[in-house]
């Protein structure tokens, strides 16, 4: 539930940071931009007295996560409190995916959602590495950058928490309320289940297929109150079969799924199989291997064939997924990659090359098949055609 803060624009904070308009608002508070000296920033806003606080929290996270360079994590300028309100200052960033999904008719192309796989999986992948989880999953928390308006930015870390305590991984509990967003929970998530890793990524999947479908089987359910809606949500998901879930997709999204729903709890996932998924799907369909987007317009087109065929600076170029993958030796068996490295098809070649080893036909192991609660059981009762993968 979102809560108001009064109109705080032209409010100085700091005697450095001017606000604005304010951007947007949510349960946390609010987010407003921000100019200093010529430059913008993002400024998010809580209020001191909140119940539950989370701005300290997030900036530390934002701090240990901007130790090195990295995309697709904004960059963190500090933690101000000032007239009892909290300040996160960050850097500013584009549109949302929702709000870009929106408007572009509800509706993404094969093509955009592997391109966007593949960065919103080396964003996740980044984050599981530093031993955090994210728990809210979701198109909202994944944003285009402004300046490089083909970089996604994995932003609002309220939720996070570190999976790895002294390199041991947190307990398995259950009864636990859900976190997140219910729209793209894991199955898991809805049984009160202690997410792990593998939950980011099943509603990472369920972001994708909501891109490619144009909505989700358990969209618009009726009901009285949060928590019966929550009920039908979960009802839903497990009456939905991966199989009619990833109908009139390339198969590899069904893949993609089971895979991350039949991960044991502690169990480190496999991020090259899942990026290999995409790259097939990309190899078979023919996609461009490339930062092309539906929602680009001719001019913006125009300037990225530009960048593909000339020789940029390394400050002009796109930036990396992963900067520590040596993506040198370039598969020359791809017809559709041009022989030019260039700063637009970066990132996607460098997971294509640190996949290029793979057995992308390697055998998964499903038989992490635990016991369902009696919760789900009687839901079975209920549906007599249910799948539960």
């Amino acid at each position: 539930m979102e809560y108001n803060i009064k109109d705080m624009s032209g409010f100085l904070l700091n005697k450095q940071y001017k606000l604005i308009k304010k951007l947007g608002a949510g349960a946390f508070g609010e987010i407003y931009s921000a100019n200093s000296n010529g430059q913008e920033y993002a400024i998010k806003i809580e209020r001191s007295d909140t119940k539950y606080p989370q701005l300290l929290f997030e900036s530390k996270l934002y701090q240990y996560l901007n130790n090195q360079p990295i995309i697709g994590i904004p960059k963190y300028y500090g933690y101000l409190q000032q007239d009892n309100f909290n300040f996160l200052v960050m850097e500013q960033l584009g549109k949302s995916l929702e709000d870009i999904f929106t408007d572009n008719n509800c509706l993404f192309s094969l093509q955009s959602v592997t391109v966007l796989a593949l960065q919103m999986l080396e964003c996740i992948e980044y984050l599981h590495n530093k031993q955090f989880l994210h728990r809210d999953i979701k198109p909202d928390n994944f944003l285009l950058g402004k300046t490089h308006k083909d970089r996604v930015y994995m932003v609002d870390y309220g939720l996070a928490k570190k999976y790895l305590i002294k390199d041991l991984h947190i307990p398995y509990k259950d009864n636990k309320a859900l976190t997140g967003t219910a729209r793209y929970a894991s199955i898991n998530t809805h049984l009160g289940i202690e997410q792990s890793r593998r939950d980011d990524l099943e509603s990472l999947g369920y972001v994708l297929l909501y891109f490619l479908r144009g909505s989700l089987p358990w969209q618009n359910l009726r009901a009285n109150n949060q928590k019966e809606k929550y009920e039908r949500i979960m009802e839903k998901k497990l009456a939905t079969s991966t199989q009619t879930l990833c109908k009139n997709c390339p198969k590899q999204f069904c893949q993609y799924i089971e895979y991350s729903k039949n991960l044991k709890f502690d169990e480190k996932p496999d991020y090259k199989y899942m990026k290999n998924l995409f790259i097939q799907i990309m190899q078979e369909n023919q996609l461009r291997i490339e930062y092309i987007y539906d929602w680009d317009d001719e001019n913006t087109h125009r300037d990225k064939i530009q960048i593909k065929n000339t020789q940029e600076s390394s400050e002009q170029q796109l930036p990396m997924l992963n900067k520590n993958i040596n993506y040198s030796q370039y598969n020359n068996n791809r017809q559709s990659i041009q022989k030019t490295k260039t700063s637009s098809i970066h990132s996607i070649n460098k997971v294509l090359k640190n996949s290029q080893n793979l057995n992308i036909q390697q055998q998964l192991n499903f038989n992490n098949k635990n016991s369902i609660n009696n919760k789900v059981k009687s839901i079975i009762k209920k549906h007599s055609s249910l799948h539960y993968n």
